[in-house]
């Protein structure tokens, strides 16, 4: 009996010290996201705002990861209850496949619901994420997103060179041109760009004609067989799902051709390259575009970004409740709160990404000189800055009726308050940051490729091998010293960039204003 009662005690005590430990880890909400992509200063607000509407403390633990995969793994495996992580698109779709989401509740009761902030371009482009019958929106919620093309200094490469992936194979580059080393960035766009080349070539499509975007696309084009009920010639969208062996072999045939021309296979070392000059052309992401072109213009070196004419890639990273969460009700909250309007303009600040939250106070953020206009109580400056603004917009505004919408789905109108009205489908922005809707055509977003990721990552594998000459190997060395040796300056840039942004943003002005840039 006295045994019979120990073992009751223990039991007892250990259920006491479980209950105990769920009830802490309740007051505890673990994000899982990439370096470098978010305010962070939002962590603490975002404690402080999550009592105020639920009476409840917790604690934001927050933990970084830099490739979807190795995220991806630790969730798998169960041993990590991320209660919030931000993969991107085709990993979500891996997630939805593999059944380790929860569903997002999108009740906040009396809490503000900013989830509709969310542009419904993005919501669209998310629903046609492969969920395996699971509407993705009931799982995921946008964050930031973006293009991939092409960064280039302008010195040494024009515009319209760097409007075709022609320029990646152009000898007279040899030495100077770094790949983003992300297999699915590059598969992707080098897919289009054979296959455009070979039914140029065949004459099936025009000397500068481009595939179609969709099956809608090919209809208004001709370019359609209604008997069979499908396009006459590969649409872009449709590529991002073949990752068949003939596809394989045939990227990894012209990226061979590319490779005695590429410097080197950067993961994350080619904004320093180039912003030094040391490199002139780089297939790299739209954010990290607009890193480089900052710092280079501190140091006198000018670049700028393009997304080539014959198509490219669309990607989204989105916020997810993995299936092993331990505080969901906190993460729902998390997720809700970064589509708060100013939490989005402040992202976007600090990170140099740009938010899917496509609100009035976002766009009048984004656009400099709304900004100035707001910021000023001088009627007559406000009028000057209308003048300027309209007089800019007629040779460099910005398409962006797709993106920013009102309530009725069409293309957001609003009064600056004293009669000035500004139109979603012409503005002034950064068209790097929002891409026109001209080059949003051209694009498509990305989905995993199940099995047959294996057989593409061998080919990249294969096609990489060892590609860094001696002095950029080198320059990477120094590179990377540097890097630690200025991690005690790593804070003080990031207020110091915030800082400054709106400096930058009427030196970006200025220079529309002194020279046209067309999309």
């Amino acid at each position: 009996m006295k045994r019979f009662l120990h073992i009751l005690l223990a039991l007892t005590t250990l259920l006491a010290v479980s209950c105990s430990g769920d009830d802490a880890r309740k007051k505890i909400l673990k994000v899982y996201n990439w370096a470098d992509y978010i305010d962070e200063s939002l962590l603490s607000e975002f404690e402080e705002w999550y009592y105020e509407q639920t009476g409840e403390e917790v604690e934001v633990v927050y933990q970084l990861f830099d490739i979807n995969e190795i995220m991806l793994a630790k969730i798998e495996r169960g041993k990590e209850d991320f209660d919030v992580a931000c993969p991107s698109e085709y990993i979500i779709e891996r997630m939805l496949k593999n059944d380790l989401l929860l569903p997002i509740n999108k009740d906040f009761g009396s809490t503000p619901n900013y989830l509709g902030n969310v542009a419904p371009y993005i919501q669209n482009v998310f629903s046609q994420i492969d969920g395996s019958g699971k509407n993705p929106n009931d799982y995921a919620v946008g964050y930031m997103w973006g293009t991939t093309g092409i960064l280039f200094n302008t010195e040494n490469v024009t515009r319209e060179e760097a409007m075709s992936w022609d320029l990646m194979f152009d000898e007279r580059l040899e030495g100077k041109i770094l790949v983003k080393d992300a297999f699915r960035d590059v598969y992707s766009p080098m897919l289009v760009y054979a296959l455009t080349v070979e039914l140029r070539e065949a004459g099936v499509l025009g000397a500068e004609e481009t595939l179609p975007l969709n099956d809608a696309a090919a209809m208004e084009r001709g370019l359609y067989d209604y008997a069979k009920g499908e396009a006459t010639v590969p649409t872009i969208e449709g590529l991002m799902y073949d990752a068949s062996d003939a596809s394989i072999a045939h990227v990894e045939e012209y990226l061979k051709r590319m490779k005695r021309l590429v410097a080197g296979w950067e993961a994350d070392f080619g904004k320093e390259m180039m912003t030094q000059n040391k490199a002139w052309i780089n297939l790299m992401w739209s954010g990290d575009a607009v890193w480089a072109i900052e710092e280079a213009a501190e140091v006198g070196v000018s670049l700028d970004y393009v997304v080539p004419e014959e198509g490219s890639v669309v990607w989204f990273d989105g916020w997810v409740i993995p299936k092993y969460a331990k505080n969901p009700r906190a993460a729902r909250y998390f997720i809700n709160y970064m589509c708060a309007p100013e939490n989005a303009v402040r992202n976007m600040d600090a990170t140099g990404y740009v938010s899917v939250v496509a609100t009035e106070e976002v766009l009048r953020a984004m656009d400099p000189l709304l900004c100035a206009m707001d910021e000023t109580e001088d009627e007559a400056e406000k009028l000057a800055l209308q003048a300027e603004r309209d007089a800019l917009l007629e040779s460099d505004g910005v398409d962006l009726s797709y993106f920013f919408k009102d309530e009725a789905g069409n293309p957001l109108t609003f009064d600056m308050g004293n009669g000035y009205m500004v139109h979603a489908d012409c503005v002034y922005v950064d068209p790097i940051l929002y891409p026109d809707q001209s080059v949003i055509d051209r694009c498509a977003v990305m989905h995993d490729s199940g099995d047959r990721t294996d057989k593409m990552l061998e080919m990249w594998s294969r096609v990489k091998g060892n590609s860094l000459d001696t002095e950029m190997l080198t320059f990477i060395i120094v590179v990377f010293t540097a890097i630690f040796a200025a991690i005690a300056w790593h804070h003080f840039k990031k207020w110091r960039k915030r800082k400054l942004r709106r400096l930058r943003l009427k030196e970006f002005t200025k220079k529309m204003h002194d020279k046209g840039r067309h999309i």
